[in-house]
């Protein structure tokens, strides 16, 4: 008998969590029941992700570096890399922008459907979060997150997970190791070597708790939705966002299709698994280790290239966030201040929208704290701002799920691209967990 594809136990998974999350809902103490006994498994599971994404790159990306054996390739590479995700966030950003100018989600929405928003969610203290997070983010200087990115402490780096400074000393460390060369260099590379090899069956191994913590993950979702009538009045509003995604989803299928000559059923099918990953869990960093592991072994990009490529795109590279940025903002003021849609401010909204990306973090629900920035940028009356923000934040969760697939198959696709260009795609070589196990049991 074949053995089930894993993205299929994947999907299964999510139908039987999103139907058994509605079940709960119905049944006096459910959300509670999934709250203190299901949600923590896929914690768990996501918990697990994060341990092993630092290692991971460290590993790959200084091993990659060092394989290269010129430095040379590392400043092309790095070009084409930044380029490349600069041109699909653009794309990403005028895709929103053309959808919700052309569909006006937003306008002639009811006055007492607003008001029952603005009651329901104008003081929650998610809202008021994201406006805490992105006043701290505004107040930093121009400069910021250049500084940010050179740690005066790698421990804490690895302790809080700041991957352009983790990336930072992955780089540095391998371009000294071609420096010193190849004799005194090589058992440090070999010991990163087997260090890769070591949390890529990690991976492998945790993967195999996927389908089981997306059904953790989905059902604590949809336990989480407690107004389902707002969620139906914000219907088109979601529908210009999800369209949006999708479009982008062709136009990097179109990318696979034309420039590296592949099949864009097969990529989806390689890439699959991260995607519902990213889709369960709305963080493209978590879902790091998985991309990593799919784009080198299923899609057959070397090391070196992956190694580079996917973290840095896991921080810069947020064409999901991009587009939905574009989308949002116009949407709301479409509904609270329609005197806002000049052509100038869309120009201002593309450009802001393309920095925000860059500075946005790889964690949930990162896009509305930026949204904030992209708004202010325009001259947006900042009483309006909790207003404007409690108008979409009931429906932000699921957006964010589906924004960060887009924002995974990003990078895998730059990654593909990339590594065509300089002629670094191997015959795919998937591996399983248990492929030594005879040998130890």
């Amino acid at each position: 008998m074949k053995k089930l594809a894993l993205h299929w136990k994947i999907i299964i998974g999510m139908v039987l969590g999103i139907i058994f999350g509605f079940i709960l809902t119905s049944v006096e103490g459910g959300r509670g029941f999934v709250g203190d006994w299901i949600a923590p498994f896929g914690t768990i599971f996501i918990n697990l992700l994060k341990l092993i994404a630092v290692p991971l790159i460290l590993a790959s990306l200084i091993k990659g570096i060092s394989d290269l054996k010129d430095i040379s390739k590392i400043k092309s590479m790095g070009l084409r890399t930044i380029s490349i995700y600069i041109i699909t966030t653009l794309v990403a950003i005028i895709i929103g922008l053309t959808i919700v100018n052309t569909v006006q989600p937003g306008k002639g929405m009811p006055q007492d459907t607003l008001q029952k928003i603005e009651e329901r969610y104008q003081n929650d203290a998610g809202v008021a979060d994201k406006l805490e997070k992105a006043s701290a983010q505004k107040d930093a200087g121009p400069l910021q997150p250049l500084v940010d990115i050179f740690p005066s402490n790698i421990f804490e780096s690895f302790a809080s997970a700041s991957m352009l400074q983790v990336i930072f000393f992955a780089l540095f460390v391998g371009i000294c190791l071609l420096l010193i060369g190849e004799k005194k260099a090589k058992p440090l590379i070999d010991f990163f070597d087997s260090l890769n090899e070591v949390v890529m069956k990690m991976v492998d191994l945790i993967m195999l708790f996927a389908p089981y913590a997306v059904f953790a993950l989905l059902a604590n979702v949809i336990v989480a939705f407690d107004d389902p009538d707002i969620l139906l009045k914000l219907l088109m509003y979601s529908l210009c966002v999800v369209g949006g995604l999708i479009l982008m989803i062709c136009f990097y299928l179109l990318l696979i299709g034309v420039y590296v000559k592949k099949s864009p059923m097969w990529f989806l099918q390689q890439i699959s698994p991260a995607q519902l990953l990213a889709f369960s869990t709305s963080s493209s960093a978590a879902t790091l280790p998985v991309t990593m592991e799919r784009v080198e072994e299923h899609l057959g990009v070397d090391k070196e290239v992956s190694g580079f490529v996917l973290p840095v795109g896991a921080t810069v590279n947020m064409d999901g966030t991009s587009l939905y940025q574009g989308i949002a903002a116009v949407f709301i003021m479409q509904v609270i201040w329609p005197e806002g849609l000049t052509f100038t401010n869309q120009l201002v909204i593309i450009l802001t929208a393309l920095l925000a990306s860059i500075g946005s973090a790889a964690v949930p629900s990162a896009g509305m704290v930026m949204l904030v920035i992209v708004l202010e940028s325009i001259g947006f009356p900042a009483e309006l701002l909790p207003i404007g923000l409690a108008l979409i934040f009931a429906v932000d969760r699921p957006l964010d799920m589906c924004r960060t697939v887009v924002n995974v198959t990003g990078d895998a696709t730059v990654s593909l691209i990339v590594a065509k260009s300089l002629g670094k795609i191997h015959e795919p070589k998937p591996k399983e967990w248990n492929d030594n196990y005879n040998e130890v049991k």
